[in-house]
């Protein structure tokens, strides 16, 4: 039996990812969305612009409606650090913020790394009560963790701003310990066999692989410490121990004798936001990498 076969007209293989690419319905669905992340950006940025401008006003003029400051008061930025002492508290909160980063990405990520890839008893039930700690308010402690430092006689220093972090937290705990789990174990196996032991494998292996959650841990934790203000309240009474968001609050105090000079306090507030600003767009790439490879587990 013969069998005829014709002859199909070869179709042209087009890659998916350019099909409807140039499609005047695909050009405008695209065009909409970048007008829409442009308008969610202006919306962002306004408060930061509203503050810059603030800040270069005079006090006659320090909430009017006008945007572009007429005229411009550069000098209320060199007035801020005649006024308070703002290199000092910048000083406290840089060494608080470092010290708690440092301490907390180790312990942490040492917590997580046993919990992800170490076999012993009651693992999961510990690791559970790890995430219920996440589900206490930060009000239930806040008395006896007082006590607590208050016994250790280290009230009215820094220490509590920053030592609590050496038994890590909860959050970064689960974070990192995720992300362990998304590292292939064929790696660690092959560690084992070069005689590699468990902290040889966490400090050669899972830390250097998992740098983008590591460096989102250090974003969360030194945003955390830069800009807290009620443990530092609760804690510091010294005025040469304050902190930036302390030294902020307590503005009032320090300057203007009767009279307020709210454009002094955006100034120090516009120096004070932009170190935040500044680290994160230097690490977003890696930033925004941990927290989307978090939880994916391979």
């Amino acid at each position: 039996m013969t069998t005829t076969l014709r002859s199909q007209p070869v179709i042209d293989q087009q890659p998916l990812a350019e099909v409807g690419k140039h499609t005047p319905l695909n050009f405008a669905a695209r065009l909409m969305l970048y007008v829409i992340l442009i308008l969610c950006t202006i919306l962002f940025m306004a408060p930061f612009v509203w503050l810059l401008s603030n800040s270069l006003k005079d006090s006659a003029h320090a909430f009017d409606a006008n945007w572009l400051p007429t005229p411009t008061q550069w000098a209320n930025y060199t007035r801020i650090f005649e006024e308070v002492p703002l290199l000092l508290m910048a000083r406290n909160s840089i060494f608080v913020a470092v010290l708690a980063v440092v301490t907390v990405a180790a312990s942490s990520s040492m917590i997580a790394y046993a919990l992800a890839r170490l076999r012993f008893p009651a693992r999961n039930l510990i690791f559970a009560l790890v995430l219920v700690t996440m589900m206490l308010p930060g009000a239930v402690t806040m008395v006896p963790v007082y006590l607590i430092w208050k016994q250790l006689r280290l009230v009215n220093t820094l220490a509590p701003l920053w030592l609590g972090n050496l038994f890590g937290s909860s959050f970064y705990i689960f974070m990192l310990r995720q992300f362990f789990l998304g590292i292939p174990q064929d790696v660690i196996d092959a560690a084992r066999i070069d005689g590699a032991n468990f902290f040889g494998i966490y400090w050669w292996i899972m830390l250097p692989l998992s740098r983008p959650a590591l460096l989102a841990v250090v974003i969360f934790e030194f945003q955390a410490k830069w800009n807290d203000f009620m443990t530092p309240l609760i804690y510091i009474q010294n005025p040469d121990l304050r902190t930036l968001p302390l030294g902020l609050q307590l503005f009032v105090q320090d300057v203007g004798y009767g009279q307020f000079h709210w454009e002094l306090l955006f100034a120090a507030s516009v120096l004070v936001t932009v170190p935040m600003i500044i680290l994160f767009f230097l690490a977003q790439k890696q930033f925004i990498q941990g927290i989307a490879t978090t939880g994916i587990k391979g």
